[in-house]
């Protein structure tokens, strides 16, 4: 598994991706709902690691609002390999410069970050479904569509590995 720094989203998107997430159930795709006993809710990861130490990331990033009010604006549904769906955020110059801060900071840290998630690299998404059956894909993408454009606004993160249990509130 996997432990991530994750974005939240405000009240009325999440209740809008968790309203997708059940639509994609009833099509018979498992939705990040029903993953890992019900831990997860919708966010964007800023950064991903096999394991992180609360407390160290914590210090690593104090000072700095991980959480700022950023306005994201979904627009588009993707898959990356492996059948994973996702809504995709427009990446802006505030969204992928506080990426790039926290980075940064994570890395003077010395703080160990997946590939993926590095500025340059990094798809800022929500994902849906961590593994959607290829019969599926397509009634999983018109799902997604059929709710876009979403708004929302960072109001929380928090460092979390739901498979270890762990949910550590970052300012």
């Amino acid at each position: 598994m996997v432990a991530a720094l994750e974005l939240y989203l405000d009240t009325d998107a999440t209740r809008r991706i968790r309203v997708l997430w059940d639509a994609l159930e009833a099509e018979g795709v498992q939705s990040m709902r029903s993953l890992l006993e019900q831990r997860h809710r919708p966010h964007v990861s800023l950064a991903v690691a096999p394991r992180f130490d609360p407390d160290r990331v914590a210090e690593a990033l104090h000072g700095t609002t991980v959480a700022a009010p950023l306005r994201l604006s979904f627009q588009y549904a993707g898959q990356f390999v492996g059948r994973v769906l996702w809504l995709g955020v427009t990446p802006t110059a505030d969204l992928l410069a506080h990426h790039a801060l926290v980075h940064r900071r994570l890395a003077r840290a010395g703080i160990a970050l997946s590939e993926q998630y590095l500025p340059g690299r990094w798809v800022p998404h929500c994902t849906l479904s961590m593994r959607v059956p290829n019969t599926l894909m397509a009634a999983a993408v018109r799902r997604c569509l059929e709710m876009l454009p979403l708004e929302a606004t960072v109001t929380a993160a928090a460092i979390a590995d739901h498979a270890r249990d762990i949910s550590h509130p970052v300012p």
